[in-house]
């Protein structure tokens, strides 16, 4: 466990107390079949000021990106939320650090192609948030519509991210992603408070070993 992920615990912590990560057996879309974890990220809309908070841990984590000498962020211009949960975080986060948003959504006739919202230019350079990765499969989604339409893509960041091989996955397609949070540092952070049961931990561990993205 890094000094990074040390001082983001208080986000593990928030979650647990909203009611954001539950035990059972979930079966969320094609990424995750009978995971007995879950994690909901969304509850921290209920609290502004927790979902501000969030957002300046992400322009904080931007910006030291840029700072580094060998930083993994670009420069970028615009911010795109991944519909539909990382659109709230993304919006907050384009508040906070003044950035203009951008987001796709489904073409209006029904099909599968998607629209951007917003204002942009090609040749742009945008930043992908999302408020929860487990294999990335949304990200790249997301990189498709955006490339597309003439934008360029290199770096995303995600609030949580379940650690089951999303972050390679994307770098095989040129997308360098920051996590500021990982599944696994949440579950030996709650395993260490007794908000878990050690079945729950060891379950929880083995799932996101067992099952992670082509």
């Amino acid at each position: 466990m890094d000094i990074d992920d040390v001082s983001n615990l208080w986000l593990a912590e928030e979650l647990h107390r909203q009611g954001g990560v539950q035990f059972g057996d979930f079966t969320l879309g094609r990424s995750t079949r009978h995971s007995p974890i879950y994690i909901d990220v969304k509850v921290l809309l209920r609290v502004p000021q927790v979902l501000r908070r969030a957002a300046e841990l992400i322009v904080q984590e931007t910006q030291a990106e840029l700072g580094r000498r060998r930083g993994r962020f670009v420069p970028f211009d615009l911010v795109a939320g991944v519909p539909f949960g990382g659109l709230h975080l993304a919006t907050a986060f384009a508040i906070q650090s003044d950035t203009p948003m951008i987001y796709a959504i489904p073409h209006h006739d029904g099909s599968r192609e998607r629209v951007l919202e917003g204002h942009y230019r090609p040749g742009q350079q945008v930043l992908i948030v999302d408020d929860l990765m487990t294999t990335g499969g949304s990200f790249l989604e997301t990189q498709r519509v955006l490339t597309e339409a003439g934008l360029r893509v290199r770096d995303a960041i995600v609030l949580v991210d379940r650690d089951q091989g999303g972050a390679e996955r994307l770098r095989r397609h040129g997308i360098q992603l920051v996590s500021i949070l990982r599944l696994p540092v949440m579950l030996t952070y709650y395993m260490s408070q007794g908000y878990i049961s050690e079945d729950q931990y060891q379950r929880s561990m083995e799932y996101v070993r067992t099952h992670r993205a082509d």
